[in-house]
């Protein structure tokens, strides 16, 4: 039977407020918070024939809109959301596959992530030494690779470039990471991330890949950006690290001297979602997702999406 009055009704007041608002969440939109990163970049590859390491991968794009915090490349959170009740696209971006061939192309691009019309663009590849040495665009850029190579452009917004090789050091750049430029401090390491409390806890996403170290064994040249970056290589033998999944860290470069070795591959993206915890959400079936309560709100974290047409509804 329908309820026609809440005066008189039995219902208690905890259930009157939910009924109510959730009738009213039917008819208006909802606030809603978000965070969406996109895969990270992968690592250039080493050259035999050559001292310099690969170019460290760009962190995914970052975008927030919590406020009081940052989006990535410096930007200021975004403007609040208002979904009305209905069907949202959701798609979480792939790492991007570290370049795997001496005398290849750069480090392959993250994948891009998407929330509603929001889209994080992935992070670029790092540059491969005797091969494409320049860093790919993206996100936030990837490092170069090789004498006067040049770092990958970031996408306003979402990150900053990557690093072009370092002064006279035969050795990869660091990647941009959200909140950085890669290799700032002059040591080819990986921009770092930019942090987020959006899940109730301050978490740091969306770091830099380091470049790889063709020149000193053991040196700790080139580390990944903070916010899930992949530690270049150093020395003559080592790959790249890859990023860290649901981070959007770009994979770490190659080391290189008299061995060829292997980019590191880029972390997965992610998205996070908050709306009011009164607010009905389902997900497609090749979503993987959990949700928390924070306050008066539920956050939806996606680490997954099996196709780019998954979806999310909301209300």
């Amino acid at each position: 039977m329908a309820v026609t009055s809440m005066t008189n009704s039995s219902l208690t007041n905890f259930e009157k407020y939910n009924f109510m608002s959730a009738a009213i969440g039917a008819l208006f939109p909802v606030s809603a918070q978000y965070l969406v990163v996109a895969g990270g970049g992968g690592g250039g590859a080493s050259s035999s024939t050559s001292g310099s390491g690969g170019g460290g991968g760009g962190a995914g794009g970052y975008r927030c809109n919590v406020q009081g915090e940052s989006s990535g490349g410096g930007a200021s959170a975004e403007a609040a959301l208002f979904l009305a009740r209905g069907i949202y696209t959701v798609t979480v971006g792939a790492g991007g596959a570290g370049q795997g061939t001496q005398g290849g192309g750069p480090g392959a691009n993250g994948s891009n992530s998407v929330f509603n019309n929001i889209t994080s663009t992935g992070g670029g590849g790092g540059g491969t030494r005797t091969g494409t040495t320049t860093g790919s665009a993206g996100g936030s850029g990837g490092g170069s690779s090789g004498s006067g190579g040049i770092g990958g452009a970031g996408t306003t917004g979402q990150g900053f470039a990557g690093l072009g090789t370092v002064g006279g050091q035969d050795s990869g750049g660091g990647g941009g990471g959200a909140g950085e430029l890669g290799g700032a401090d002059g040591f080819a390491h990986g921009g770092d991330g930019v942090a987020s409390s959006i899940t109730g806890s301050s978490v740091t996403r969306a770091g830099g890949g380091g470049g790889g170290n063709g020149i000193v064994p053991g040196t700790g040249w080139g580390p990944g950006g903070e916010g899930g970056g992949g530690d270049g290589g150093a020395g003559s033998t080592e790959d790249g690290d890859p990023g860290v999944a649901n981070t959007g860290g770009g994979g770490g470069g190659a080391s290189g001297r008299d061995s060829h070795n292997d980019g590191g591959n880029g972390g997965s993206g992610v998205i996070i979602f908050t709306v009011p915890s009164v607010t009905p959400v389902s997900f497609s079936g090749g979503v993987t997702a959990t949700s928390a309560t924070v306050g008066l709100t539920n956050v939806y974290t996606v680490t997954a999406t099996s196709t780019t047409s998954e979806t999310v509804t909301i209300g």
